[in-house]
């Protein structure tokens, strides 16, 4: 897929299908959910509240509509801090982790003939709020009156986007189909600063500024079955991407020496052509290549082939061989984007990647005399990247990052995945082992010897009908992760030593039952089982080599759900 959607396939292609179309003329959907955060919960300060409503409505034979609202309030992880209205100056104001508000709400349209012609325009909305509370206290202290107003600099962080979306798609003449997209998105992030007089709940002092806004314009189209034959077919296409936006000095990453705001554009032209060729009934290759240009770095290719044979006793074997050639996203070279214990800062003195991934896929299918159905997939994959772009993490608390390039990336994995139906019971299991070489700097005293990882998930749904009742439980398991750090001994001099992060597992368990002829759906459920919280880990730059493991906050413990799901047809 690299070649239709660019080096970023290589990490795996997301299809979101949104629903266009309903069986009924009317149908209303609702559902509320309440969340603990670890053992916390209150109705509106602690825990995770959720409150979705969707009505979907055939307006005509062609014409199709649907509208929705989706409302996230995240209270934060408190995990011993005393929120905002706490006036003693001991650090434990503020949160562990910050309260989150998030909103969206969406508009669907799709027109369809029936006729080899569809329109579908969808608008998205998102608003996200996220409050800071500052743990230092200014105690405001008059000694005339031997009294005091407590105050703190407090902080809040606005995320506002909308984006439109117009896809059209249908027929010209007998063979050839077309698709086209268009889009258009703006985002800003507001921030506000302000000093807050805790006892009387008031504010002053109130700072507001826009530090960072993005535009974007988005287009992709195709042409399907150019010369089409019996063995042989052509694509072709184009994406064309417009991405402009403006930093702020509170944007600290594009902060420059004058101390005024900074505009960035990055703009990119790709075009790509790929065919398939049936070789014989049971072998096709699928040979293709991409051109990318753009206003900030030299123009880029990639070539793929890939090539699938069905072999005897339902075998399938595919294997794809391809560049991953890429230009750094608008994203990996000018964000600044906060989040609820983290950042991430973009840096725009990056390199595009350059390198090759190869990878072989067999698979088959298994049916046994008792109905029961066994898919497995067997799979090898290998990458070589010189200049590799990944956001390295740059502070541990709070978690901080920003993308870099690394001079020499390999990879190689090994993946075993699985899934199984029978009856009243499914499940799927996954295996995967993988090795990584990593050189940060090229020029130094690295090593590029591959640091190992293994992961396993799994998930199993038993059903039982007569209750109209499904249990499902999730297991996900990393285990030890190894990186090569810098790290100083006791002369003072820097070397490279392996650092790496514990195991740990995540187990998830959840039951699923139906009322009032499937119209009323309730789940309740546990997350994080385990009560994971932190993770200990060597693996970060600087410090002795004999100095205790830091603890990554990963989690906030056991927490437990509850989901309840009105539909009502019309």
């Amino acid at each position: 897929m690299g070649v239709q959607y660019g080096a970023n396939a290589v990490s795996g292609v997301i299809n979101i299908i949104t629903k266009k179309s309903i069986r009924e003329n009317t149908k209303i959907s609702i559902f509320l959910q309440e969340e603990t955060v670890g053992s916390e919960y209150e109705l509106f300060d602690k825990g995770r509240h959720i409150q979705s409503v969707n009505i979907s409505h055939n307006i005509s034979e062609t014409l199709f509509g649907s509208i929705s609202y989706f409302r996230n309030d995240f209270g934060g992880y408190w995990n011993g801090s005393q929120g905002e209205i706490y006036d003693v100056n001991d650090g434990l104001r503020g949160h562990d982790w910050l309260p989150k508000t998030q909103q969206n709400a969406k508009l669907t349209l799709k027109f369809d003939t029936g006729k080899k012609f569809q329109a579908f325009y969808k608008f998205d909305f998102l608003n996200e709020r996220i409050d800071r509370f500052n743990s230092i206290i200014s105690p405001n202290e008059n000694s005339q009156t031997n009294t005091s107003n407590p105050s703190a600099i407090d902080e809040i962080f606005t995320n506002t986007r909308f984006i439109h979306n117009l896809n059209v798609m249908g027929g010209l003449g007998e063979k050839l189909n077309y698709d086209v997209s268009l889009s258009y998105q703006e985002q800003t992030k507001d921030f506000e600063r302000y000093t807050f007089f805790i006892r009387p709940e008031t504010r002053e002092n109130v700072l507001n500024t826009e530090y960072l806004s993005r535009s974007t314009w988005f287009s992709r189209g195709t042409l399907n079955n150019l010369f089409k034959s019996k063995r042989f077919n052509l694509q072709t296409g184009y994406e064309i991407g417009s991405f402009s936006g403006k930093g702020s000095p509170f944007a600290s990453s594009l902060i420059n020496s004058e101390n005024a705001s900074v505009s960035n554009e990055l703009n990119n032209y790709d075009f790509f052509v790929s065919s398939e060729i049936e070789v014989s009934d049971n072998w096709s290759l699928k040979p293709g290549v991409r051109i990318s240009f753009s206003n900030i770095f030299s123009p880029q290719h990639m070539i793929s082939v890939s090539s699938r044979i069905d072999l005897k006793n339902d075998y399938e074997l595919r294997t794809i061989i391809g560049s991953s050639n890429r230009t750094p996203s608008y994203d990996e070279l000018y964000t600044f984007f906060v989040d609820v214990n983290h950042n991430f800062q973009g840096n725009p003195e990056l390199d595009p990647e350059q390198g090759y991934s190869v990878f072989t896929h067999l698979k088959k299918k298994f049916n046994f005399k008792n109905d029961a159905v066994l898919n497995s997939k067997l799979s090898l994959t290998y990458l070589d990247l010189k200049d590799r772009i990944e956001f390295i993490i740059v502070n541990v608390n709070p978690l901080e990052s920003q993308s870099n390039n690394i001079d020499s990336y390999k990879f190689a994995g090994l993946f075993f995945e699985n899934s199984y139906n029978q009856g009243r019971f499914k499940g799927s299991f996954g295996f995967g082992a993988q090795a990584i070489s990593k050189i940060l700097d090229s020029n130094s005293d690295a090593q590029d010897d591959f640091l190992y990882n293994v992961q396993l998930n799994s998930n199993i749904t038993y059903t039982i009908p007569k209750w109209n009742t499904s249990a499902t439980v999730y297991f996900k398991h990393v285990g030890t992760q190894e990186q090569f750090v810098q790290k100083q001994n006791a002369q003072g001099e820097f070397t490279f030593e392996r650092g790496q992060t514990d195991p740990i597992s995540f187990l998830d368990a959840s039951v699923r039952t139906t009322f009032s002829k499937n119209k009323l759906i309730a789940t309740i459920g546990v997350r994080n089982l385990l009560d994971i919280d932190t993770v200990n880990t060597s693996a970060f730059d600087g410090g002795a080599h004999n100095d205790a493991p830091s603890q990554l906050p990963l989690a906030y413990g056991r927490s437990f759900f509850l989901k309840l799901n009105y539909i009502l047809k019309i």
